[in-house]
């Protein structure tokens, strides 16, 4: 069985992020292989921590829609003695001050009474204007340092940048592609215009790079492109909502981005802002060399 070792002092809030960070990659390592039900389990516990932290098995289960004895399995799963042993991780977050996730930080702006029912059209620019906040806020808290880093590498590196972002995600999509053009970068929006999406995926090659966006529910086609760019040995850098998404396996970055609690009042500011930074980045690299990016020969 696992142990959750004693640390203290900035050491070991260290410590105890990376223990979760590493539970994290492995519920996204064994996602595929559990039943429906302990998928239930994995996902609402990547996207409610703080209730796995501080809930009792039974409250755990009622937030999960699933029976106690599935949470005990969900465990012993991913190799701890029980849920108890399971908790120390989640606990070890908080203890570590980690911040508040997307997800529980929007729902206590519900519980405040930020996000009251109205038709009032000022009411509604209130909420989504929280709800943005809030999640440019997570963005900035969430993404790392050496992933930035390593998706302007991919990008400077590249020969052409194809951009796949379909269904809802296609705003992000097309406003990356105009803003890569406009710093005079060769980039090719994949829209599914004249079903010639499958031919884009035959010119691609190692010297490119992929940069797939989808969120859930994940689009068809956005799901069946991205192996098939793998597949031709192109990098990938993924931005997503969820460790589980089907377009996290095989890319070289991840950029995790969380839905809002309901999809029809999901906001699209953090993804914007966050490709937003990876063009504006490449460029400011490319002009002034950074942590070894330097630009592609020609």
């Amino acid at each position: 069985m696992r142990k959750v070792p004693k640390t203290t002092g900035l050491r070991g809030k260290s410590a105890s992020l990376s223990a979760y960070d590493a539970l994290r990659g492995e519920i996204a390592r064994r996602y595929p292989e559990l039943s429906d039900r302990l998928r239930l389990i994995a996902e609402f516990a990547l996207d409610h921590p703080t209730d796995m932290a501080l809930g009792t098995v039974a409250e755990v289960a009622t937030r999960a829609k699933v029976q106690p004895s599935a949470i005990v399995r969900f465990a012993h799963a991913m190799g701890y003695g029980g849920f108890t042993e399971l908790q120390q991780i989640f606990r070890s977050r908080l203890v570590a001050g980690a911040v508040p996730s997307y997800r529980e930080r929007i729902d206590g702006l519900r519980r405040d009474g930020r996000f009251r029912d109205s038709n009032s059209p000022h009411e509604l620019l209130s909420r989504f204007a929280s709800e943005g906040t809030v999640s440019l806020e997570n963005l900035q808290e969430s993404v790392r340092e050496a992933d930035l880093s390593r998706a302007i590498a991919l990008m400077a590196h590249a020969h052409t940048i194809y951009v796949l972002g379909l269904g809802g995600s296609f705003p992000v999509a097309a406003h990356l592609t105009y803003v890569l053009r406009r710093l005079g970068r060769r980039a090719i929006l994949l829209d599914g215009l004249g079903n010639v999406l499958a031919d884009h995926v035959l010119t691609a090659s190692r010297r490119d790079v992929l940069i797939a966006i989808s969120f859930r529910p994940y689009n068809r086609e956005t799901v069946q492109l991205v192996p098939e760019f793998l597949a031709r040995g192109v990098p990938s850098i993924a931005v997503t909502d969820s460790l589980i998404s089907p377009i996290v396996s095989g890319a070289d970055v991840v950029f995790e981005i969380p839905d809002m609690p309901e999809a029809a009042l999901r906001t699209m500011v953090a993804p914007m802002c966050l490709v937003q930074s990876l063009a504006v980045g490449l460029t400011l690299a490319l002009d002034q060399p950074f942590a070894g990016v330097t630009p592609r020969a020609t």
